[in-house]
């Protein structure tokens, strides 16, 4: 399973790196795709994971989730 992440805040590589080290942390999280120019992360699961992990994870690394849409 996979869900979109819409992130504002995001404006260079170490923020690709501290939002995608964030949503790693999160229990159940596979793999995690972040672009900076398109403003997402592309989160893998194998279980549902809570959308509020996620929101919470990015959030407590300074940056605001938008969005979350199912993929």
């Amino acid at each position: 399973m996979k869900k979109k992440l819409l992130i504002e805040g995001m404006s260079c590589a170490h923020c690709v790196k501290h939002v995608q080290e964030a949503l790693q942390a999160v229990e159940g999280v596979q793999a995690v795709t972040v672009n900076l120019e398109a403003k997402t992360a592309v989160v893998e699961f194998m279980t549902e994971v809570e959308e509020e992990k996620l929101r919470t994870a990015v959030e407590e690394a300074g940056y605001d989730v938008k969005r979350i849409d199912n993929m």
